[in-house]
């Protein structure tokens, strides 16, 4: 669980990151598990988007995507959000307390 600090430093972080996956009419398959999955194991921090098509709004998609990989959610903003979940062999990321 992150404390407001620790979130505010991560959504400073995100700023200048890319979007890395999209959620479009197919929702969530076991597919995009996957690659959030792996995609947080390698950068610990990523943003995602949801379509227009998407079967879900944006904080539907990051809730369950988060539960499913054990991450947390940072930030939902619109159609894009921000997850968390420190890697267990790429630490990159070093939280304040």
């Amino acid at each position: 669980m992150l404390n407001s600090r620790q979130r505010a430093q991560l959504r400073g972080m995100a700023n200048s990151y890319e979007t890395i996956l999209q959620i479009g009419k197919g929702g969530i398959s076991p597919e995009i598990e996957k690659q959030v999955d792996d995609a947080l194991e390698a950068r610990e921090l990523i943003k995602l988007r949801t379509l227009e098509t998407a079967p879900l709004t944006s904080r539907e998609a990051a809730d369950q995507i988060a539960e499913m990989v054990g991450a947390d959610v940072v930030q939902v903003i619109g159609s894009r959000f921000i997850l968390y979940r420190q890697s267990v062999n790429n630490k990159k990321i070093v939280l304040v307390k």
